[in-house]
């Protein structure tokens, strides 16, 4: 029967069960799949109300090792309250812990839109190495991220959850420093 197509009631109820299925797949991705790649369009961090950002090159970024796409969320932490207990003995010593609770703010750096807790345990005084966790809170909900804090260099965090629009974030945040430690970039890229 090469050429010649059968009327739809002759096929079987086995063809007409995957002709619906086909139908339905091909009408949830206009539903789901079309606005997804129209957010895509219009810049990645459109959605989250930080303007738009197209992050740094390097560990972490676009095009950077582990980025697979999605969005980004960036802030600037000021960080005013860092405060260091000596808990693993006096001076700077492995064992010490870092607790902070800061105010975060839009990417231009003028308008505060969360704030952010958290604490490091000094691994090696030697290397200026530090393991922290944290969550940065923003309108949106909460991201929770845990890794490498270093002295003297930027470091790639991983994400670890989140609540509210964020309540299935993964992916890494960059962790870079601004004017002198004082101020750090946190630049989420949620996949």
């Amino acid at each position: 029967m090469r050429g010649k197509s059968l009327p739809l009631p002759a096929w079987g109820a086995k063809a007409r069960v995957t002709l619906a299925i086909v139908l339905s797949a091909s009408a949830a991705f206009l539903v789901i799949g079309l606005p997804r790649i129209a957010d895509a369009a219009r810049g990645p961090s459109a959605q989250h109300g930080f303007g738009r950002h197209g992050g740094p090159g390097g560990p972490g970024g676009p095009g950077g090792p582990g980025w697979r796409g999605g969005h980004v969320v960036h802030v600037i932490e000021h960080a005013v309250t860092d405060t260091v207990v000596h808990s693993g003995g006096p001076g700077d010593v492995t064992g010490n812990l870092l607790t902070w609770h800061n105010k975060v703010y839009d990417p231009t750096d003028t308008t505060q839109v969360g704030t952010d807790q958290g604490s490091c345990v000094r691994i090696s005084p030697a290397d200026g190495s530090w393991e922290c966790a944290w969550t940065t809170f923003l309108p949106k909900g909460q991201i929770t991220v845990e890794g490498p804090y270093y002295d003297a260099k930027n470091s790639v965090l991983a994400i670890t959850g989140g609540t509210g629009a964020y309540s299935r974030a993964r992916g890494q945040m960059a962790l870079l420093s601004r004017n002198s430690g004082t101020e750090y970039d946190f630049v989420f890229y949620l996949s």
